[in-house]
């Protein structure tokens, strides 16, 4: 697996992980991972795509810029798709897809999207009560990095509780601390974001919209109300699942995106 960096409009370097064969699919994880987040599906992806992986500011082999705001967060992943030249497949999870459904509107290099579950609040509602962001914040001022993570996994992202715990054993999990400053900051800037579907009536390449089954009334909600204001898109609803179909339902996950990709 190669490292290969990009410069970000802002001069921020954003590095990507490449691997495998095929048309690029471009892979942009949710808050508090990085590239490796993706490990678990990269053997069913590489034998079909070259598969890039994105660390996403703030962790990783990228940079991070003083003050943080989500737009560069949008301009970061059109610029790994843009030095890619040629057209791509853009996957984003959480809020990686919340990212990736921006960077299409900026990038003419989106062939097309699979989005799950984008963190944005839709028709009331609520995403990441007040009340848990100042937790989270209030974990990190005493510097307890592991309860940051895992109170995020649990109370923002709806994973379950033995599934937090198996993963406190992986070395995913040293990333996730690593990365738990970026957390809060995250958090607020997709409760900020507004959503207005005017924007998106025109984006006209093909989605696939993610959702669980389990996952929290909000997150549906939000999956719902882009497949209304998408032109070309379809909802595919995993049984079963949460928020983290690549961990607790791999092979489920993995399929569906493949037959997407397949049938492009």
């Amino acid at each position: 697996m190669d490292q290969v960096t990009v410069t970000s409009r802002d001069g921020t370097p954003i590095a990507y992980r490449r691997s495998g064969h095929g048309p690029p699919l471009v892979l942009v994880h949710g808050t508090s991972a990085d590239h490796s987040r993706w490990a678990p599906v990269l053997p069913a992806f590489e034998p079909h795509h070259t598969v890039c992986a994105i660390d996403r500011r703030g962790r990783g082999g990228s940079g991070d810029a003083e003050d943080y705001a989500i737009e560069r967060e949008f301009e970061d992943v059109a610029a790994v798709v843009d030095s890619l030249r040629e057209p791509v497949i853009l996957l984003g999870q959480s809020h990686g897809g919340l990212c990736a459904l921006e960077a299409a509107l900026i990038s003419s290099g989106v062939r097309a999207l699979v989005l799950y579950e984008p963190p944005f609040e839709a028709a009331g509602a609520e995403m990441n009560p007040p009340e848990v962001l100042e937790r989270l914040e209030s974990l990190l001022r005493a510097g307890d990095r592991d309860g940051v993570v895992a109170t995020m996994a649990r109370e923002v992202a709806g994973v379950p509780p033995e599934v937090v715990q198996s993963t406190r054993f992986l070395p995913v999990w040293r990333a996730r601390m690593a990365t738990a400053h970026t957390i809060p900051r995250e958090l607020r800037a997709a409760k900020a974001y507004r959503f207005d579907p005017e924007r998106f009536r025109e984006l006209a390449v093909p989605t696939l919209l993610l959702t669980g089954s389990e996952s929290s009334p909000a997150l549906r909600r939000a999956t719902e109300a882009l497949d209304e204001a998408l032109p070309d898109s379809r909802v595919v609803v995993m049984a079963g699942q949460g928020h983290v179909a690549m961990d607790t339902g791999t092979d489920l996950f993995t399929g569906e995106v493949l037959r997407f990709t397949e049938s492009l």
